[in-house]
């Protein structure tokens, strides 16, 4: 079997897996990450969605060998030092969840919406998560949910460059 070696939510892990093995069951079964939920298996629904080396991916479509040496984080790794990231606080502040079934997903890829659009419009939300599902809310909520998290991440970046830039007395 084939031994690879992955970095989830900043550990590093070696594990022997079998080729057909997908990303969302090493996460899950071996790694412990449940965080990641199994939808469809099959890339249409996105609540399997995970950051791979930086960007969103359906983790039910990546081969576990195919993530070999790569960055991935998950919902779990989302949160540091005990506090939640701004769009897992937004979601939970606009009541952008029912079920919960499909929030994992759809937090990782309004996560990676926002790299190429910080400041999206609710027509550019709804397209960019328009491959993660949703069968409870509607979507209006998600929709502002995704618009405060991307305000409160852009006044945090402000707020952290802003203090870069003070010069040493």
């Amino acid at each position: 079997m084939p031994r690879i070696t992955v970095n989830v939510d900043g550990i590093a892990y070696e594990e022997e897996v079998e080729p057909r093995l997908l990303l969302v069951h090493l996460l899950r079964d071996r790694l412990g990450r449940t965080g990641t939920p199994i939808g469809c298996d099959t890339g249409n629904c996105g609540a399997c969605t995970v950051m791979l080396d930086g960007r969103s991916a359906k983790s039910c479509s990546v081969l576990a060998v195919q993530a070999d040496g790569s960055d991935v984080v998950t919902i779990e790794g989302l949160a540091q030092g005990g506090e939640w990231h701004p769009m897992q606080r937004a979601f939970h502040e606009e009541h952008a969840l029912q079920c919960g079934y499909c929030t994992p997903g759809m937090i990782m890829a309004a996560i990676d919406l926002l790299r190429d659009d910080p400041d999206p419009s609710e027509e550019a939300v709804r397209e960019g998560l328009e491959g993660n599902l949703c069968r409870c809310t509607g979507y209006c909520n998600i929709v502002r949910a995704v618009r405060r998290g991307a305000a409160e991440m852009s006044r945090r970046s402000a707020s952290e460059s802003s203090a870069q830039e003070v010069p040493a007395p």
